[in-house]
């Protein structure tokens, strides 16, 4: 399981390095590609293949939607191995996608990694507190 949060930065050469404590989770690689809400999303290759089974190949690529997905997802993901110091590659398509300035935040979410430019992650981290509560009360209620 991936947890905790990582302050980092990217250097000139688009390569992130990631948290020493979580490096080996990727030992066979690492797939990184769009993420929601302004961010990117870093897989390890076996839960990549596990999303792409379980829940974007499975999308109707005769709706729109469906298609629509599966392009945000795809189209934007990388393969990468990481080197001897960690460090990952970003392509500069994603790294613009997600707004990445030198600071990032790397965040463990369960599954996968999250990398924020480091003033948006503040303004999600600080929105999210504000409404925990409230959320885990609707959800809460959506399961009786």
């Amino acid at each position: 399981m991936l947890l905790g949060e990582h302050e980092h930065t990217i250097d000139d050469k688009n390569r992130l390095t990631l948290p020493a404590r979580i490096r080996h989770h990727f030992a066979d690689g690492i797939v990184v590609t769009r993420g929601m809400d302004g961010c990117l999303f870093a897989y390890t290759r076996e839960d990549w293949s596990h999303l792409v089974d379980t829940r974007l190949a499975t999308l109707d690529p005769l709706s729109q939607e469906g298609r629509r997905m599966q392009r945000f997802f795809f189209s934007g993901a990388a393969e990468a191995e990481l080197d001897k110091q960690g460090r990952v590659m970003l392509p500069a398509a994603l790294i613009d996608h997600a707004k990445l300035g030198r600071d990032v935040v790397v965040a463990g979410v369960h599954d996968h990694l999250e990398i924020w430019d480091r003033a948006a992650w503040r303004k999600e981290l600080a929105e999210v507190e504000g409404s925990a509560e409230h959320v885990a009360e609707r959800l809460a209620a959506k399961r009786d």
